[in-house]
């Protein structure tokens, strides 16, 4: 089958720069020509490129920084970046479109709190300390919550989120006093930070397929989800009573594929846990100070382990780390005092200084010949580590990462290690 002029034309709406249209141009003789049959610009253009496209009526604007050509026959402008309501407007009075329109809080205290049809997303502030809003209608053009954006609508009862929404910022609905539930849809994989705080009427929540989870909002046991955190007075989730208590055990639900910043910081009686095959990355200080937590699976999924990931998790023994990780990250084990072994994959180029910091169980421990840089202190006051092999692949090694290690004296007698490695 042979392409068209047509068939290519389309094909190279999706180009990415001018040079894939002058190989196709030079590269196939029957397609000269092809830009010439272009009425607007399928990509940015600067003063060289602009010359190929003779014939373009409709200027396309992709970016802020995108320089703007009025010349020839150009006669209208489509903006594709994010612009304010406002700007919107002003555009429209010249035959300009905008595709990405944000409502702000200037365009709704100048328009007022009915939310256009054209808008597709409300801004960060949008309709906060609107003391006098009792209830909203948010279009379904909207496909995200800016942070901050209900914050403090004292009066504010309820609202519904369509589900064209697929993100709700950070403090969206911060001090909602009079909100009493609220049903998020299926539609949405984030839940900002803090996004229900101080929302004291809050008692019943609907939410499902939710694909991240952080510190301030954390749901378990599929199918019936208990809340931790967020809020305290939440009463109802998804239609069921949930009973809080400390939790010891903790199922994650297989929808997710995050854990987020801190996600179980400071649970000391959480003692088990299983990471399903879900799971791509574990966030910063994951779960630091899991003081009572003894042992964890690690899955093949999991790419990235955060910095302070395991940090003083004092109880715990053993881990396995599988072999798609290639970086432990600052303060990784840090303060792992139980932590007698653990086995590297030879995937790890690197261990981040304080890696095992005060890990006072280590006894042994086998660097594979991957790892090319140890970082400061990384084994920094491991008391019991009588032995370990340091391969010649290693070419940095950080200030003090072998400083007061049992093993300190026999690390001296090798000379490729530096002395300020004991210090």
């Amino acid at each position: 089958m042979k392409l068209g002029y047509n068939e290519i034309m389309i094909t190279s709406m999706y180009f990415d720069d001018i040079e894939d249209f002058i190989n196709l141009e030079m590269g196939v003789k029957r397609f000269q020509g092809n830009v010439e049959r272009f009425h607007f610009n399928p990509i940015p253009l600067n003063y060289c490129s602009r010359k190929l496209f003779t014939n373009i009526e409709t200027f396309h604007i992709y970016n802020r920084s995108d320089e703007i050509f009025n010349d020839g026959k150009i006669f209208k402008k489509v903006i594709w970046y994010l612009v304010s309501y406002s700007t919107y407007l002003q555009e429209k009075e010249q035959g300009n479109i905008c595709k990405n329109i944000v409502y702000t809080q200037y365009d709704r205290k100048l328009y007022g709190n009915t939310i256009p049809s054209e808008v597709k997303s409300l801004g960060d502030y949008c309709f906060k300390d609107c003391y006098e809003l009792t209830t909203i209608n948010i279009p379904s053009t909207i496909i995200k919550l800016g942070d901050n954006c209900f914050d403090a609508c004292k009066s504010l009862k309820s609202i519904t989120i369509p589900t064209t929404i697929s993100k709700i910022g950070n403090d969206c609905f911060e001090e909602c006093y009079s909100l009493k539930s609220i049903n998020i849809p299926s539609s949405i994989s984030k839940i900002g930070f803090d996004c229900f705080d101080g929302c004291t009427s809050l008692t019943s929540m609907n939410i499902e397929n939710l694909q991240f989870i952080s510190k301030k909002r954390i749901f378990m046991n599929e199918p019936v989800l208990i809340s931790i955190e967020i809020p305290d007075n939440i009463q109802i989730i998804n239609g069921k009573n949930i009973e809080k208590k400390d939790i010891n055990k903790f199922i994650i639900p297989s929808s997710i594929t995050k854990l987020g910043d801190y996600c179980f910081s400071y649970y000391p009686s959480l003692t088990l846990i299983n990471i399903p095959s879900s799971i791509i990355e574990l966030g910063y200080g994951c779960f630091y100070e899991c003081s009572s937590l003894k042992s964890i699976n690690i899955q093949s999924s999991v790419s990235k382990l955060g910095n302070y990931c395991f940090s003083r998790c004092t109880s715990l023994k053993s881990i396995n780390i599988s072999s798609s990780i290639t970086k432990l990250g600052y303060d990784c084990f840090e303060g792992c005092r139980s932590l007698t072994s653990i086995n590297i994959p030879s995937s790890i180029i690197k261990i981040g200084k304080c890696c095992f910091r005060r890990c006072k169980s280590l006894k042994s421990i086998n660097i594979p010949s991957s790892i090319k840089e140890i970082g400061n202190s990384c084994f920094y006051q491991c008391s019991s580590l009588i032995s370990i092999d340091i391969p010649s692949s290693i070419t940095l090694f950080g200030d003090g990462c072998f400083y007061e290690c049992d093993c300190e004296e026999e690390l001296k007698k090798n000379e490729r290690i530096p002395t300020d490695c004991f210090k």
